[in-house]
């Protein structure tokens, strides 16, 4: 009979078939009894038992393989479900920083409707005053003589003239929420020959850079928020101004300066709204340190 050995240097799969192979030739031996030593019946028994041991080995392997690829699959199905978070993500907080510039134009102009308000409360309670004095003084004339005539009733207050910088301010500044861009701009310049020196010419000088913005006029955008730093340094829009800067330097294309004056922000003003404006937009730019 042949030597069993050479088997065991098979592929695998052949050392499989080979094995049900044997298996049968030794039934068919056996049954033609006395022509198998019992020392080939052992070898066989051996190869057998391998066999077996390698189709339980494949069995592993076989199963090891519909795990990764299961894995594998619930991976890819993780990685699109967060990648569609993070898209999702970025949407929202563009939304968000747009509300908010809207939010800060709405405050401002409350104040500014307040402010106004408080004036003309102030400017009645005068009139009032001096109202009362005159009627004092005519109800007793000097001498014990009749009671002069009643004084005619006070004129309803002037309506404020356009050289009055609250007024001019506050039409400038519903103009641009209106956006009436062109008017509003006509109106800031015109608060700035007259009033140049008052607490709001640095807002109007950013407001008319924000009319440029939104007229995607950003080199002239540019510019005025330039005027904000240059002449206003310590204004309250210093920081609003260097934001929109970078933002014009990034809608122009030109990332490099846009960067470098988003970062100006984070270092010069890093707890404002401002600050966390900047930073989310250079984390959408992929800038490390945002």
């Amino acid at each position: 009979m042949r030597s069993l050995q050479p088997l065991r240097s098979q592929p695998l799969s052949r050392r499989i078939a080979g094995g049900l192979l044997l298996g049968g030739l030794a039934g068919v031996g056996l049954a033609a009894g006395g022509c198998v030593s019992g020392q080939d019946i052992e070898g066989l028994r051996n190869q057998i038992s391998d066999v077996q041991r390698q189709v339980l080995l494949v069995q592993k392997q076989s199963s090891s393989k519909e795990e990764i690829g299961s894995l594998s699959a619930s991976f890819s199905k993780q990685m699109e479900a967060l990648l569609k978070t993070e898209a999702d993500m970025q949407v929202r907080l563009q939304e968000l920083s747009t509300q908010i510039e809207s939010l800060q134009s709405k405050l401002e102009d409350t104040n500014f409707r307040l402010a106004q308000l408080s004036q003309q409360i102030a400017s009645t309670n005068q009139e009032m005053k001096t109202f009362r004095g005159d009627g004092a003084a005519a109800s007793s004339p000097p001498g014990g003589g009749p009671p002069a005539a009643p004084a005619p009733a006070p004129a309803a207050p002037p309506t404020a003239a356009p050289t009055d910088p609250q007024a001019l301010y506050n039409s400038a500044y519903n103009d641009y929420l209106r956006g009436s861009y062109d008017l509003a701009m006509r109106e800031f310049r015109e608060y700035l020959e007259t009033f140049p020196s008052t607490s709001l010419a640095a807002n109007a000088t950013y407001w008319i850079g924000e009319c440029f913005y939104r007229q995607k006029r950003f080199r002239q955008a540019i510019d005025q928020y330039d005027a904000v730093l240059n002449r206003y340094p310590r204004s309250d829009k210093t920081a609003s101004a260097m934001l929109k800067k970078g933002y014009a330097h990034l809608e122009l294309g030109e990332r490099a300066q846009g960067v470098v004056q988003l970062q100006h922000v984070l270092r010069q003003y890093p707890a404002s709204d401002e600050a966390n404006l900047a930073r989310q937009r250079l984390r959408e730019l992929g800038v490390d340190g945002a």
